[in-house]
């Protein structure tokens, strides 16, 4: 009768120890479950996150590039007006220029 009691409490035991695996077993699984779902959600943030920076980016470089031809436009105009008032007036021009080269000599000696 002891080696059925034994016997008895030994599968008690392994029924036991049965059980315990199993609902550890699906601790961790519930566990990982709720990791990889994490790590999911970290992604989409770090994805959505990536993509609000990305386009920032190329909204701020089309600015810069309309900002670039936009001076471009301007200093090809300076340019031209520049041109023309040389040509309609050399005289003054050249006047105008020895007067600030002479004035800028002066501003650089002191």
């Amino acid at each position: 009768m002891n080696s059925d009691s034994s016997s008895s409490s030994s599968d008690r035991i392994h029924a036991a120890a049965e059980r315990v695996k199993q609902s550890e077993s699906a601790a961790v699984h519930r566990t990982a479950e709720r990791v990889e779902h994490g790590l999911h959600r970290a992604t989409d943030v770090g994805a959505d996150a990536v993509a609000g920076v990305s386009e920032r980016a190329d909204d701020l470089t089309a600015r810069g590039r309309a900002a670039a031809e936009n001076l471009r436009g301007h200093a090809n105009d300076l340019f031209d007006k520049t041109r023309d008032f040389v040509r309609e007036k050399p005289g003054q021009a050249v006047l105008i220029a020895i007067t600030a080269g002479w004035l800028l000599g002066r501003l650089t000696r002191r």
